[in-house]
């Protein structure tokens, strides 16, 4: 229980505030971090394809033995060659397949670059998620107090004869359910708080308090997710010009360098050349193959106007969420005074009506109504200020920024 409470308890002299949660999160976050790999990976891809234009050397050699020798031929011949290879002309198959590489990279980075925004939202709405339980929780933390008070005096008064046991039970009760509530809202205070640190990839012992600067953008810009959509779309349809490559003529060179060597010879089965260089000069050109390269550029094409329609939903849907998140920030700053005016309105109620049920006046009904409302609209306001953080992260996310930039 001790290990708990220091969990969910707030120190604000070692807290860490959202710019540093997210800052450590590129660097500690294992699917961020697999994604930057893929990228690399597909970086060495482009490599491999631009290689691909060069010549090529091979070395290599042979031994053969005849125990039956051959007429005209040695009974052992040994061999070593060196060969470098040359596409002259391949129907533009390495260039469309250096595009599609080149392609799948851009897509890569533009993914590595969404995960992390997309991560950096769900660490900011994790971040308020937690504030807002924490306010919750201290709301929560007062009431008991009152209540504590409030039913110690009682007992005093039950000892005295002045109050029933029926006032005792129904402030127990009411001393109870609170604990429940206390209780409950501690694990969710450690559920999120272990959820904060798998993203952030790091413990997270305490939060400080952050917020965002009130920047409204003239324009929305494309998302990395649709960047790497239209990335992915261009590499398919390089993918599909390659497989068209096999149609064109296919010229290639060769020139290689051979040396032998002999053994159990004589003068039926003499030795052969000592060395020998070849040049070959090779052509072919594919007549039919009963469409296969052209059904697999059709599946390719039909690939790619799959990838054009997720392209077409993800731009409404990034322009139907920005709209939601200005909507969102106006009604969040309503909702900001609404909860503010009730609060005071909870406080000064609350505040006179504990007196008066000191004094007497009024019974523990009314009075526990009126503890009810003020630890109501504190934490809703506390929770009102904190849906006004998560509404800019919303709108700079949809916006297509970088939240960090943000943040005060």
């Amino acid at each position: 229980m001790r290990r708990l409470l220091l969990l969910v308890t707030p120190a604000l002299l070692f807290g860490v505030g959202l710019k540093s949660l997210l800052e450590d999160a590129k660097e500690g976050n294992d699917l961020l971090l697999s994604s930057k790999l893929t990228q690399d990976a597909k970086a060495k891809d482009v490599d491999s394809k631009t290689s691909a234009y060069f010549p090529t050397i091979d070395i290599g050699g042979f031994y053969q033995s005849l125990d039956e020798k051959t007429p005209m031929q040695a009974g052992d011949i040994y061999s070593g060659f060196a060969k470098a290879s040359l596409d002259i002309y391949d129907g533009g198959k390495k260039s469309s397949l250096l595009d599609q590489s080149k392609s799948e990279y851009k897509a890569s980075e533009y993914d590595t670059k969404e995960m992390r925004r997309t991560l950096s939202l769900d660490i900011t709405q994790t971040f308020y998620t937690l504030k807002s339980l924490h306010a919750s929780l201290d709301a929560k933390e007062d009431a008991k107090k009152s209540l504590d008070e409030q039913l110690s005096r009682v007992k005093t008064y039950f000892e005295a004869k002045l109050a029933t046991k029926d006032d005792i039970d129904r402030l127990q009760a009411a001393y109870d359910t609170n604990m429940y509530e206390i209780e409950s809202l501690k694990l969710q205070i450690l559920s999120n708080l272990k959820l904060l640190e798998l993203k952030v990839g790091k413990k997270v012992d305490a939060l400080d308090d952050s917020s965002f600067k009130e920047v409204l953008q003239d324009e929305m810009l494309q998302s990395d997710a649709i960047s790497s959509l239209m990335a992915k779309e261009s590499g398919v349809l390089f993918g599909a010009e390659s497989m068209m490559s096999l149609y064109y003529p296919q010229i290639k060179i060769e020139d290689s360098y051979n040396l032998y060597g002999y053994k159990r010879t004589d003068l039926t089965h003499p030795e052969g050349l000592e060395n020998q260089n070849k040049v070959l000069l090779s052509a072919n050109m594919r007549l039919f193959d009963f469409g296969t390269m052209s059904d697999a550029k059709q599946s390719m094409m039909l690939s790619a106007k799959a990838l054009n329609a997720q392209i077409a939903f993800k731009t409404k849907e990034q322009k139907m969420q920005y709209e939601l998140a200005i909507a969102r920030i106006d009604t969040s700053k309503m909702k900001i005074k609404s909860a503010y005016s009730a609060l005071n309105s909870a406080i000064s109620a609350y505040t006179t009506i504990k007196e008066k049920y000191k004094a007497g006046i009024v019974d523990y009904v009314i009075y526990l109504n009126a503890l009810t409302a003020q630890t109501s609209a504190q934490a809703m306001y506390e929770t009102s200020l904190c849906e006004l953080e998560m509404a800019y992260a919303s709108y700079y996310y949809y916006s297509g920024r970088n939240l960090e930039e943000f943040i005060k």
